[in-house]
């Protein structure tokens, strides 16, 4: 008999709903342990983030240098060209949405002086990354770089080998613990009073990201539809089994063949699709850039912090650069955004599981929007790699 698989959209939601009943009527002692277990996990995750950005970032850009060349310079600056214009499209949209319908949360904002409002855990044990988010961004930058320079190498193998571990530190350790440690924040936050809020932010917030995504898409797809001359809706239209296809799979990767087919379908040379298809998968997350950047924003507000233009911008161009690293598993573009909204937002460790479990509620629509948005760029890419030979 076949084993029935829970994804991990599923997972995130009953976590949530376990800890929002039991939360209800769980002795404080009991609920304690669960606290226990979130600090620790916080804990490991904060000594984890320098490690995930050096593991996937480094080699992730080594990779871009090698390859089609010019042609693959064009497509990864076309790719990140709209990752950026998505963040920067979802910030102002947010800045005129959110403040009024996103009212501050005062017990939220007096979690940082836990003890009068959340339980405290047992006890905690002190686990300090091995340097900090900025350092590890720096270095990955430099050695990435200097690695897209060099062919191959022991350093490169090295890195590639790193890449595995973290990779696989994600998926079997991080990724499994996420909803216990979800269910622990949403009974912490039961037990104090605060749920009700913070699930009718997570609705008003999952309608606007929604709507914003479908903007974003018909944007894209306008101006590829401007440069080939093609009716833009059609265009869109022929990319809905893809879209739909990454809603089942939650998995850019897993949705190659399909994107890879309707990509063609639009009139892209086939040579071109097999080239940028595959590659757009990996540097191309429009879609989970704008729900960060939303989802950031949502929180920020409902914490009463400060939300600054300038500090934003930087943030969505640190951003844009940072998706690149995101393993192909479904909640791998947040785990790789963890250590920007730590060090460039301030988000403390509640906040993260906030966002965790606010983007992973999104995440097949996020993945839905990357993919459907790869066929626009593929269209783009056609039409220089054609005016080029010319």
């Amino acid at each position: 008999m076949k084993k029935f698989k829970v994804n991990l959209l599923a997972k995130v939601v009953i976590a949530i709903g376990m800890g929002i009943l039991l939360g209800q009527f769980m002795p404080g002692g009991i609920a304690r342990i669960f606290v226990t277990f979130n600090s620790l996990f916080s804990n490991f995750l904060s000594f984890s983030i320098p490690l995930i950005i050096l593991g996937l970032v480094t080699p992730s850009i080594g990779d871009l240098g090698k390859g089609a060349g010019r042609l693959l310079a064009i497509t990864a600056i076309i790719a990140y060209g709209s990752t950026i214009f998505s963040g920067i499209f979802t910030y102002f949209t947010g800045l005129a949405i959110f403040p009024h319908i996103i009212a501050e949360n005062s017990q939220l904002i007096a979690v940082e002086n836990p003890g009068d409002f959340m339980l405290l855990p047992f006890f905690s044990i002190d686990m300090p990354p091995l340097m900090n988010v900025t350092t590890a961004l720096l270095l990955s930058f430099t050695i990435g770089l200097g690695l897209a320079q060099i062919k191959g190498g022991a350093l490169a193998e090295s890195f590639n080998g790193f890449k595995e571990i973290i990779t696989k530190l994600i998926n079997t350790v991080i990724i499994p613990l996420l909803p216990y440690h979800i269910f622990g924040i949403f009974l912490n936050m039961t037990v104090s009073g605060q749920v009700a809020s913070i699930i009718g932010m997570f609705v008003k917030v999952i309608l606007v990201i929604f709507v914003i995504h479908v903007i974003v898409l018909l944007i894209q797809f306008s101006i590829a539809g401007a440069v080939s001359k093609k009716n833009p809706l059609k265009l869109l239209r022929n990319m809905l089994p893809a879209y739909l296809t990454a809603l089942g799979t939650q998995s850019s990767v897993a949705t190659i063949p399909v994107t890879l087919q309707q990509t063609i379908k639009n009139g892209v040379s086939e040579n071109i699709a097999v080239f940028s298809v595959p590659l757009c998968a990996t540097i191309h997350l429009s879609g989970s850039t704008l729900k960060i950047v939303a989802c950031a924003m949502a929180i920020l507000i409902m914490s009463g912090q400060p939300i600054d233009t300038a500090e934003f911008i930087g943030f969505i161009l640190m951003l844009g650069i940072t998706m690149v690293a995101a393993p192909g598993v479904p909640g791998g573009a947040i785990m790789a955004a963890l250590g920007l909204l730590q060090s460039m937002l301030g988000f403390d460790e509640t906040l993260q599981a906030l966002m965790i479990a606010l983007y992973i509620a999104m995440d097949s629509f996020g993945t839905a929007a990357n993919v459907t948005g790869d066929g626009a760029i593929s269209i783009l890419v056609d039409k220089i790699a054609s005016k080029t030979k010319k």
